[in-house]
């Protein structure tokens, strides 16, 4: 019997001592994070959503790297280097050459070659096949009204050595090639298991997938897990400080974040605003709250009437109190904004980042000097899945317009069926989020502003906004290298773009994420960490 007894408390320690999931991974060098629903493919140049870019980025490297330490992009990638000529319009890539696909084989410039040539097949379909056309030649190829890709600026000079030829200066192109969709895929294996632009190109499968990544795929279980695991023919696998990474499609946030409370996860990014304040009373160590990339806005269909008007545009902007939003609403996860480019972007200035003051009787009078002494009302459409809170923020907003005689019918909606509504101008007001993954306020404002023309000039502007000042501005932008006059340009802008009211911001985006001890990494404004700078311990 004594002997009996003496056991119970071994075993109730046992239990006690159950090794976590996290455990577990970390002395297996594997790191758990959670990624929200499972992944449509793993095909860069077909994806187009964040989850997938999420493992993308562990797979594939592209010409540009990032620096471990900051936002900068650095050749650190394919490329030893990438260099403009005199204009910042012919640019050439060399590569490196230990650069080898997880199979062994060398990467070469044809692979980048056949890769942009991949993507602007028509056949493909490839979802940001725009982001191309900042080559000379790309948009007509893509669109069919040539079928030479010669004509396309794409030149293979040797094995190593790649030649790029654009539209015109771009004097930030190194940002742009951080794009995930200027990442090569290997051209032997692709053509092995189909054609050029098939669309279900099997080489994505997982027994076929060659990537040129600190990681090659290990395995996929639908629905449970993908895990990746180091590659051992990386060119700087020595510096790879995990053995791999396991993502977990969770896709409720709040489960996501139970799971990281319950040692489940070693990282998180589902921290909603009531998550943050129970793990800010549980774990304060744990939470991680920075800026991102990312401004949340209104924008116009600036050809409706009473949307048409500056006055009207500018009356409800000065009634919303983004000071409230932030405090209510986010509980302090926002930076209230002034302009559509957050911090860490090139453009954004502290002087001109300034929100309206808010001022409701300011903003009668104004709405009574455009003719609407007594308020309009108008149709609002936003989204309910999309952005932190968003319906929240759009009723508050509804409250807020209220109080000026604007009465709002809300239509809040998936972000699927949303964006289909906007996209095809059935919107007048709605609500929307923009993040610059360039780091250049160009890039906003050649998207979202100027007048819709072709390529890059207003492939975003589903308000038809067309300000001849600003489509100026834009076009001398383009191909100005001086560096001082073409950031006075971006800056006269900016502020044609704010005293125009031509979009409404509200704030600009803090992320709040979690991570377990002993975890480190390097969180980057645009909010995609990377498994080659995360370690453990």
């Amino acid at each position: 019997m004594l002997r009996w007894l003496l056991t119970i408390p071994l075993i109730f320690l046992a239990s006690c001592q159950k090794e976590s999931q996290v455990d577990r991974a970390t002395r297996e060098g594997v790191l758990l994070v959670g990624n929200a629903n499972e992944p449509k493919g793993l095909d860069p140049h077909i994806v187009s959503g964040v989850l997938e870019a999420n493992i993308l980025r562990a797979l594939f490297e592209g010409l540009i790297g990032n620096d471990p330490q900051s936002d900068t992009a650095t050749p650190g990638g394919a490329a030893l280097q990438v260099t403009p000529d005199a204009t910042a319009t012919v640019w050439t890539a060399k590569l490196r050459p230990d650069g080898k696909w997880s199979d062994g084989v060398t990467v070469t410039a044809q692979d980048f070659a056949f890769s942009y040539q991949r993507i602007l097949t028509p056949e493909l379909g490839a979802k940001y096949s725009e982001m191309l056309y900042f080559l000379k030649g790309a948009e007509d190829f893509n669109k069919g009204k040539t079928k030479d890709f010669s004509t396309v600026g794409v030149e293979v000079v040797d094995d190593e050595t790649l030649r790029l030829t654009l539209r015109g200066p771009t004097p930030y192109f190194r940002e742009i090639l951080k794009h995930y969709t200027w990442t090569a895929v290997p051209r032997h294996v692709v053509l092995k298991h189909g054609k050029i632009g098939q669309r279900g190109n099997p080489w994505t499968r997982p027994e076929n997938l060659v990537s040129n990544g600190p990681y090659q795929l290990k395995s996929w279980r639908r629905n449970d897990h993908i895990e990746v695991e180091r590659n051992p023919h990386y060119w700087n696998a020595a510096k790879v400080t995990l053995n791999g990474v396991r993502f977990l499609p969770v896709s409720n946030l709040y489960t996501e974040a139970r799971m990281f409370r319950d040692g489940q996860l070693h990282m998180t990014y589902a921290a909603t605003p009531e998550v943050v304040d129970l793990m800010k009373k549980e774990n304060p160590a744990a939470l991680r709250q920075e800026p991102y990339v990312g401004t949340v806005f209104y924008r116009f269909n600036t050809t409706r009437k009473p949307l048409d008007d500056p006055r009207v545009r500018q009356a409800l902007s000065m009634a919303i109190d983004r000071e409230a939003i932030k405090r209510n609403i986010m509980r302090g996860l926002s930076i209230p904004a002034g302009l559509m480019v957050a911090p860490g972007v090139n453009g954004n200035t502290p002087d001109i980042d300034v929100p309206i003051k808010t001022d409701s009787e300011g903003a009668k009078k104004l709405l009574a000097e455009a003719g609407y002494p007594d308020g309009f009302e108008v149709r609002m459409n936003c989204p309910n899945n999309r952005y932190v809170n968003d319906e929240e923020i759009c009723q508050a907003v509804i409250a807020m317009w209220a109080r000026i005689g604007v009465k709002i019918q809300l239509v809040a909606e998936n972000m699927a069926t949303f964006s289909q509504k906007f996209q095809n101008f059935d919107s007048s007001l709605y609500l929307l989020g923009w993040g610059v993954a360039t780091y250049d306020a160009q890039y906003m404002i050649q998207s979202l502003v100027r007048t819709r023309t072709s390529g890059a000039d207003g492939n975003f502007n589903f308000s038809r906004i067309s300000d001849p000042t600003v489509d100026r501005l834009t076009d001398a932008m383009k191909s100005e290298v001086d560096v001082a006059k073409r950031n006075a340009m971006i800056k006269e802008a900016l502020l044609r773009i704010k005293d125009e009211v031509l979009v409404i911001p509200i704030h600009h985006q803090m992320r709040p994420w979690a991570m377990k001890a002993g975890v480190s990494t390097v969180h980057r404004s645009d909010d995609r960490p990377e498994a080659r700078f995360t370690s453990m311990r």
